[in-house]
């Protein structure tokens, strides 16, 4: 190896160094203060880093903000990927259990990531932060969740696991162009009832995890379970 090919590669490995601590820094805030109060400035002076200097890693707060939410996206999005496979491995034989225990995998696996990460599953899915729009670059990690999900849907299609939920005669056009966006391969009714289960999913764990469950819900783990089971069934999965 060159000199000159040896300084590049020092270069290259302090860059990912001191990019990783201040995506360290910022995620120190975001529990701190919340995302809204995030500053590129602030994290600069914890580093003891001039501003300059740190604005060529991150242009501008919503750079930062960007990135960390990718990292957020990627990494829940390889939870549920794990459990998705480990639910693959150790579902039974009878047609639709095996689906809907690897449903609930995924889902406990969702819920387990949040609780361990809440300020990261705030930044994703909690309120939206002021003047910040995320830009397309975060869609690919944010899809990985949705299509464990949907892959367990479509491999019940193709077996016999999947029932098709009622649809209301109204809800149909929507249903049907969900479909052909989002899913053409499967049927409308099994489209609209995903995203309503993608919906109350996320509801669920919000609802733990920003208090509402207080007083409410003592036995949350359990009560989880049985509500992911009850989003199987609203999808379609055929139980044992």
């Amino acid at each position: 190896m060159s000199t000159a090919q040896g300084a590049k590669g020092a270069r290259a490995r302090a860059r990912i160094e001191v990019t990783a601590a201040i995506k360290d820094e910022a995620r120190g805030q975001l529990a701190a203060e919340g995302a809204a109060k995030l500053s590129l400035r602030a994290v600069a002076r914890e580093l003891g880093m001039a501003s300059s200097a740190l604005y060529r890693y991150f242009p501008s707060r919503d750079d930062l903000l960007t990135a960390l939410i990718i990292d957020a996206y990627n990494s829940l999005g390889e939870a549920a990927e794990a459990a998705e496979t480990a639910g693959d491995a150790t579902a039974g034989e009878t047609a639709g259990a095996g689906h809907v225990r690897r449903w609930t995998v995924v889902c406990e696996a969702v819920r387990a990531w949040a609780l361990a990460h809440p300020h990261e599953y705030a930044l994703i899915y909690g309120s939206p932060v002021p003047g910040y729009t995320a830009p397309d670059d975060t869609i690919p990690a944010a899809a990985r969740v949705a299509h464990v999900f949907m892959g367990i849907v479509r491999d019940a299609h193709q077996r016999p696991g999947l029932a098709k939920p009622p649809l209301p005669a109204e809800l149909r056009p929507e249903a049907q162009r969900m479909a052909a966006d989002f899913a053409p391969d499967l049927p409308p009714e099994t489209v609209a009832a995903f995203v309503a289960a993608w919906a109350e999913l996320f509801g669920l764990i919000g609802f733990e995890l920003f208090g509402q469950f207080n007083r409410v819900v003592e036995d949350r783990e359990t009560f989880f379970r049985h509500a992911a089971e009850r989003l199987a069934h609203g999808v379609g999965l055929v139980f044992p």
